[in-house]
């Protein structure tokens, strides 16, 4: 069984690891307001989807 010659160092660990970050996915600006919003999704901010205004209710 192979077994590593010298321990890794915290330096070279941390720059190994330097990848490991959160990401926020799938999240664009709202083309009304400017907000991020989730992508297909109505703007929670304005409630814009696609150019028009569905939170409003016709009579």
């Amino acid at each position: 069984m192979a077994v590593p010659a010298r321990k890794t160092s915290k330096a070279k660990k941390n720059k190994r690891r330097t990848h490991y970050k959160l990401t926020i996915n799938g999240l664009n600006e709202c083309p009304n307001c400017g907000e991020l919003r989730k992508s297909h999704h109505v703007c929670a901010n304005c409630g814009y989807y696609d150019g028009k205004d569905v939170t409003t209710k016709e009579a």
